[in-house]
């Protein structure tokens, strides 16, 4: 028996150096910038390791920069996107890039929407003149706004309406926030959906799709050289705009617990319960990452142990961070509570844990889980050059530098239980907490 327990720690050991290895071996990404005239700003990745590039393109712009009226019009906007320019039909682009052996897509956040397609490294001036020229001359219709609009609503049907995933989060974040554009969904609200008329997007159009609101990303089997000059052959002519005088309002610290039930087509109660945190560059949110792998990543985490696994109470526990430029929450969700429980008795749960998080120390062999949880997982993620130009177009968006995600590994490794303690006493307070609960009608 002693002799298994001695290699079970050594075959631990052996991973976590393994991993701290593999980190110090991967994260060193060479990263080159080059900027135009107009103000567009290009990010290079150079890596040959196979014969693929990844193009992407982020406007910085999202639901954050929408307003009441026209709510949801950023991702409305990602669909009129493909709906056909100056010289490419409705529909084409997507259809072009396939052709030429690649993929394409598109996704708005709350604060950025991006483009990308991914092809063949010899495709690199395909995929900068198909989206120099929607950025430049975008065939905006009565048409096509008709069509896309009912395509978007539609998809906030299925994803938000008839989503109770959808639903707990909206509910939540209107609830949360009372002033700060966080508190409408991506997908905007119905209403606005159906009021956004084509000078809307016009406008929308020349404010926010300019070169000095826009980074290109180029990532994969790439000549950086030659990638300027076909960034500067396609997008360089491009006159840059005005950006509109914007005044997102701050959301005002929380004075005292918000609480709503929100009543649905339900067989079991839902539950979530929020926190306000900073912005994702602040040095707080990777200690908060840790806590959310702590209580809820895996059979061992806290809340797993406590509500799914011992008390049989309800179908799953998760946790998430908002990591967003501007302040977010901090968000423990239960679905399912089973029958012969109730959301009060699962919350106290959570209470619980929470103020033992505040009152006791982490052990030094749990937050090491956590920390090597977090590396790995930020380390497997990178082994594309899509899903790195994700991790860095992200970075951009939420700090103005695209390795500053790589600094999150020394962030980890550097948090003590001392700061776990201090963080958890600096957010989860009850003047700080937002609950929802989704109850079955009737």
């Amino acid at each position: 028996m002693l002799v298994k327990i001695v290699v079970k720690l050594i075959l631990s050991l052996v991973i976590i150096l393994w991993l701290q290895s593999a980190v110090l071996a991967q994260v060193e990404l060479e990263i080159k910038e080059h900027r135009l005239k107009n103000g567009l700003t290009l990010i290079m990745h150079e890596d040959h390791s196979s014969p693929i590039i990844s193009f992407q393109v982020w406007y910085n712009v999202g639901s954050r920069n929408e307003r009441p009226g026209i709510t949801g019009i950023s991702h409305l906007f990602e669909h009129m996107m493909f709906k056909g320019s100056k010289n490419v039909g409705p529909e084409e682009h997507s259809r072009i890039v396939n052709l030429n052996g690649g993929a394409d897509n598109a996704f708005t956040t709350e604060d950025t929407t991006a483009y990308f397609e991914n092809l063949p490294g010899s495709k690199l001036a395909l995929a900068a003149e198909l989206e120099a020229d929607r950025m430049a001359s975008l065939l905006l219709t009565a048409q096509t706004l008709a069509s896309e609009r009912e395509v978007v609503k539609e998809e906030r049907r299925l994803r938000i309406d008839n989503s109770l995933f959808g639903t707990l989060a909206e509910q939540l974040y209107a609830t949360a926030f009372s002033l700060h554009p966080y508190r409408w969904p991506v997908n905007g609200w119905m209403s606005d959906l159906d009021a956004i008329n084509l000078e809307d997007c016009q406008a929308f159009y020349r404010s926010y799709y300019a070169t000095n609101n826009t980074t290109v990303l180029v990532l994969g089997d790439i000549d950086p050289q030659e990638t300027i000059s076909t960034i500067e052959k396609y997008f360089g002519h491009l006159a840059p705009q005005e950006r509109p005088r914007e005044a997102i309002p701050p959301e005002p610290p929380q004075k005292g617990k918000r609480q709503a039930d929100y009543y649905v087509s339900t067989q079991f109660p839902w539950l979530a319960v929020a926190y306000h945190i900073p912005e994702a560059t602040h040095p707080d949110v990777p200690v908060l990452e840790l806590i959310e792998n702590i209580l809820s990543q895996g059979h061992s985490s806290r809340l797993y142990k406590r509500i799914i696994y011992q008390g049989q109470m309800a179908q799953s526990v998760s946790a998430s961070v908002d990591r967003n430029k501007d302040p977010g929450l901090f968000v423990v969700t239960i679905t399912g509570i089973k029958e012969g429980h109730s959301p009060e008795e699962v919350e106290s749960i959570i209470y619980e844990e929470l103020e033992r998080l505040k009152g006791e120390t982490v052990e030094e062999r749990e937050l090491l889980k956590a920390r090597n949880q977090l590396e790995a997982g930020l380390i497997f993620s990178l082994q594309t050059n899509f899903i790195k130009g994700i991790r860095m177009g992200l970075s951009q968006v939420q700090s103005g530098d695209p390795r500053a995600f790589l600094k999150d590994l020394e962030k980890y490794r550097k948090a003590t239980s001392e700061d776990v303690l201090r963080v958890a006493k600096e957010y989860f307070t009850e003047r700080n907490r937002t609950v929802l609960r989704l109850l079955p009608e009737g």
